[in-house]
């Protein structure tokens, strides 16, 4: 990324939740090398979590971990107000923490689904509830849901995802219009198939649910949505993360942007 390709967001402050890996990690070190500070959030072992924190400040920006559990409110709370101490503003918010569950429905394990709509959908309504105050209060504010292809159409053997994924697009367009006079924009990314650790496990997972090789899973499941024929890079999903966040898009709110090959175009 070029240092100046958005120089009106150095200094600001971003949180991005699950951003210890995959695309969470992507988008906060393509903050980082602008100049925004981040607080990054997710699980991992502690020593490579601080390695990625360093390596983000060697940007010259402000990096710190909370390892808030967003699958509880108190723990979100408090990523929200500790971002706010330590790093003075909480000016971006991207609510990107996902896991995954393959199954039919009839054997779909409840605490799995429950686990999945805390973690993917009712999170952001914890984040949001917290960070918009503050971005109210001072004026200016982005908040960027990592939605997916699967919040606008659907497949089979992920009820749970597929139906947090709709949910968010619904959270999206509402809190857009609840702070459209405030300088806030709210709004949705919707990327197909990134080959993230998430991915990967879906992989092992789908063919296990559908008794076929991953192979065939990745040509003839994943990829055969995406006309493209390729997995979209986190380096695009991010990409596009700093043009909600540019002085450009700020009529841009309650909508989403998909990156998904042409997936949901058919």
């Amino acid at each position: 990324m070029n240092s100046n390709s958005n120089p009106s967001l150095k200094g600001k402050t971003a949180i991005i939740t699950g951003s210890t890996s995959g695309i969470g990690l992507g988008i906060a070190t393509a903050f980082a090398e602008i100049g925004v500070n981040v607080m990054i959030n997710g699980f991992g072992k502690e020593d490579e979590i601080e390695k990625e924190r360093k390596t983000l400040e060697n940007n010259g920006v402000k990096a710190l971990y909370h390892g808030a559990d967003m699958t509880k409110p108190n723990e979100i709370e408090d990523l929200i107000k500790t971002t706010h101490k330590e790093m003075g503003s909480v000016d971006i918010l991207i609510n990107n923490a996902g896991i995954q569950f393959v199954s039919p429905v009839e054997e779909f394990p409840a605490e799995k689904w429950d686990a999945i709509i805390a973690i993917n959908m009712s999170s952001s309504f914890h984040t949001i509830r917290h960070a918009l105050p503050l971005m109210k209060e001072a004026g200016w504010g982005r908040v960027i849901n990592i939605a997916s292809a699967h919040g606008l159409v659907a497949s089979p053997y992920k009820s749970a995802y597929v139906t947090a994924k709709h949910g968010i697009m619904g959270l999206t367009k509402t809190i857009a219009l609840e702070c459209a006079e405030n300088n806030v924009t709210v709004n949705s990314i919707c990327p197909g198939y990134v080959k993230t650790p998430l991915v990967e496990g879906q992989i092992a997972d789908t063919a296990k649910a559908r008794g076929i090789s991953e192979e065939d899973v990745i040509n003839n499941v994943l990829l055969k949505a995406q006309w493209t024929k390729k997995f979209v890079g986190i380096d695009q999903v991010a990409g596009i993360a700093l043009f909600l966040c540019s002085d450009t898009a700020e009529n841009i709110t309650g909508t989403h942007i998909s990156t998904d090959g042409g997936w949901t175009a058919a």
